[in-house]
């Protein structure tokens, strides 16, 4: 055994109480106004059905994507095919002033259509 290795030292955590009131009241808080908000929904049914809809696509996709990992060599081609895509897309529209200018147009467009404004 040797005697002149440095010793490590040890590391001291010391627990202390936090006063949790105003996370609780916080909390009471976000309960009260999300209460508030869920009356001022008209429609709730619609609400319900979106939320719905939204649980099992969530579900349906993470079962996608559980077999597309579980198939040998598909996720590692899907990455490559990622790459290429990512490559191409910077290439096309972010690495020249003119496809940085096209590419804002085209988002302009695409908020004026969705606002409705066009």
């Amino acid at each position: 055994m040797v005697t002149d290795a440095p010793r490590l030292s040890l590391l001291r955590v010391k627990a202390s109480v936090d006063d949790t009131s105003t996370s609780a009241a916080s909390g009471d808080e976000l309960i009260e106004d999300l209460k508030a908000k869920w009356d001022a929904v008209e429609n709730k049914s619609t609400v319900l059905t979106y939320a719905g809809g939204a649980i099992v696509a969530v579900w349906l996709s993470s079962v996608v994507i559980g077999a597309v990992n579980s198939v040998p060599l598909l996720p590692k081609l899907m990455e490559l095919i990622g790459l290429g895509y990512t490559g191409w897309f910077v290439y096309r529209y972010l690495l020249f002033k003119e496809g940085r200018k096209e590419l804002y147009q085209d988002i302009e467009s695409l908020k004026k259509k969705i606002a409705g404004t066009e």
